[in-house]
């Protein structure tokens, strides 16, 4: 197996390919849900296989930042609460704020992460298992930022975000919490490509357009957490 290092190398060759691909295109997530079909994503994936990747997804993620949190920032690190997947309009709400469909999210007020299973198996059917790492890696990017000083936490909140997401999953691999294979640096260039320009929730005036999201999330898999955070 190339080690973590190769990887990064290959997800900044697959970043530079992509840019030069997403002039004027992107990628396209369907949700099932149009031209009359009423199927939904989570209906058409193996979803004992979907689940058995967030819970690797979400323990990966948890243990990289159990080891990292501290050496990085000397403090003690508290996980955040998972409330997993939920369906449509029946996810938990965030304060007064009700959970949206086909979104992933993390709540600060109640320090939890939460997704929808058809966002989830949407991508999982059409790019593969690394765009349920992703997600999660992303969304437990803000918990992390959660537990920042305000002068670690950059503007480029969601641009950050995806760079925490290289450093955790790249950074774990290096530990050995995940192995990376072949096909695994696309599938992660292709999701931040998909959540850059198909969803509303991940417009480019908050969350920046594909190769802003790639170049962040290369940033942290190759320099790890510390170049994510400002000077």
């Amino acid at each position: 197996m190339p080690t973590a290092r190769a990887w990064a190398a290959l997800l900044a060759a697959a970043a530079l390919l992509l840019s030069a691909l997403l002039t004027g295109c992107g990628v396209t997530i369907e949700t099932g849900g149009g031209g009359g079909r009423t199927t939904e994503p989570i209906d058409q994936v193996d979803s004992d296989s979907l689940a058995g990747d967030e819970r690797s997804a979400v323990a990966v993620t948890d243990a990289f930042w159990r080891e990292r949190f501290q050496q990085s920032f000397g403090r003690s690190y508290r996980s955040p609460q998972v409330t997993g997947g939920y369906r449509g309009e029946d996810g938990p709400p965030c304060g007064d704020q009700p959970a949206v469909p086909f979104n992933a999210f993390y709540c600060p007020r109640q320090d939890f992460l939460a997704w929808d299973e058809n966002l989830m198996a949407a991508g999982y059917q059409q790019i593969g298992d690394a765009w349920v790492y992703l997600i999660i890696a992303h969304e437990w990017g803000h918990a992390i930022q959660a537990r920042l000083e305000r002068d670690q936490v950059s503007v480029a909140a969601e641009l950050q975000a995806d760079c925490l997401a290289g450093a955790t999953i790249f950074g774990a691999a290096e530990r050995g919490l995940v192995q990376l294979e072949p096909g695994d640096t696309e599938e992660l260039a292709q999701t931040l490509a998909a959540v850059a320009d198909d969803y509303p929730w991940t417009s480019e005036s908050d969350h920046g357009n594909a190769q802003q999201r790639i170049s962040s999330f290369d940033a942290g898999a190759q320099g790890g957490v510390r170049a994510c955070i400002p000077d």
